[in-house]
């Protein structure tokens, strides 16, 4: 293992979407770190030969190197738990891509394993970085406008189930709330400070075919009794509902907030004009692609979090510790459950849960 104060290798699980987000990242904007190797799906032999790293065999031949101190997990969500878990018994610093895990169990294996060990782990909740969202967090907690009356989330991709890819369609793999609404989860309790209490939640398919969930909407208390509403759907048609992408509209006592996550914020104050407090640069999707540094710019700010952490030889921490909550299944057992009993939707989820598992 790096020696406190070098510069820590960093090792990639995966070499898909997120696993080629992570390379380009580390390598072009992540300060003090070593992109050392990758291992998993058929495209790790021609990413390593992109950076000049090298292509592991499997996830065991990497786990073992000495010059691995930071592992990123950017496999498909089943294989989160069993590997995250791997990596830290390997003694080796964790980013998950979210959600951290599938079930509850495998986030708290994860996270006693990490805080045995003294190790770092951090789960790329990005929505975290984004410029509208930072300067939505510090209005807030500011006091400013007063306490928080209702908070309500969105996430809207039209036609995006047809988009997606095929594994995040598969049972094991948890659908498009855990897979993506998680963000929208995450924000409440990041936004607030609180922690969610009560449950009532729909999650469902509207369209038959899919065996995974792509349309849910949630109502969450918190612990102050604050109301939050999520709405995640992959299945709205084309256009889509502008200002969707990612949004959070927010009702305090003595203003309103709209934020577009990919767009502008605004706020009105005590029945003021509407005025833009921030802006995020939009991504080139078109020119650039998905490896566009102003997507990757979020990606960047959370690894540096964890390599500046690691280098400095911080103990156990790092937002792994919110990876729990955010788990949808934690939100339902423990706030359904546990605070309003057994109501028909819960019911109904439990048995879609139960079908998409076998």
């Amino acid at each position: 293992m790096t020696a406190m104060g070098d510069s820590p290798g960093v090792g990639i699980l995966g070499a898909g979407f997120m696993g080629q987000t992570y390379a380009r990242t580390v390598a072009t904007l992540v300060r003090g770190a070593r992109l050392v190797a990758v291992t998993g799906g058929s495209r790790a032999p021609q990413l390593a030969a992109e950076y000049g790293i090298t292509a592991e065999v499997n996830v065991e031949a990497l786990l073992a190197r000495g010059d691995v101190d930071i592992v990123c997990v950017a496999t498909p969500h089943a294989q989160h738990g069993p590997q995250g878990m791997a990596a830290a018994r390997a003694g080796k610093h964790l980013l998950i891509d979210k959600p951290m895990a599938t079930t509850v169990e495998a986030c708290d294996a994860i996270l006693a394993e990490c805080a045995a060990r003294g190790l770092r782990c951090e789960i790329t909740y990005t929505q975290r970085e984004r410029i509208c969202n930072v300067e939505m967090k510090r209005l807030l907690d500011s006091g400013e406008l007063g306490r928080i009356l209702h908070l309500h989330n969105v996430q809207v991709v039209p036609n995006g189930m047809k988009t997606t890819p095929q594994w995040q369609l598969e049972p094991e793999n948890v659908g498009i709330l855990m897979g993506h609404g998680i963000h929208n989860l995450d924000q409440v309790r990041w936004l607030t400070g609180r922690e969610v209490m009560k449950v009532f939640a729909k999650v469902r398919a509207c369209d038959p075919q899919y065996v995974v969930d792509s349309t849910a909407d949630v109502v969450l208390t918190l612990d102050d009794g604050t109301v939050c509403t999520v709405f995640c759907s992959f299945e709205v048609p084309a256009p889509g509902i502008p200002r969707t992408g990612g949004a959070t509209q927010v009702v305090c006592e003595h203003g309103v907030i709209d934020a577009d996550w990919y767009g502008e914020l605004r706020v009105a104050r005590e029945g003021g004009a509407w005025e833009v407090l921030a802006k995020q640069p939009a991504i080139d999707w078109a020119g650039k692609g998905f490896l566009d540094p102003v997507r990757l710019e979020t990606y960047a700010k959370t690894l540096q979090r964890l390599v500046d952490d690691v280098r400095a030889g911080k103990g156990a921490g790092g937002t792994g510790w919110d990876g729990r909550p955010a788990v949808f299944e934690h939100i339902c057992r423990e706030g359904v459950i546990g605070a309003w009993g057994r109501w028909k939707e819960w019911e109904e989820w439990e048995e879609w849960d139960k079908r998409t598992r076998q």
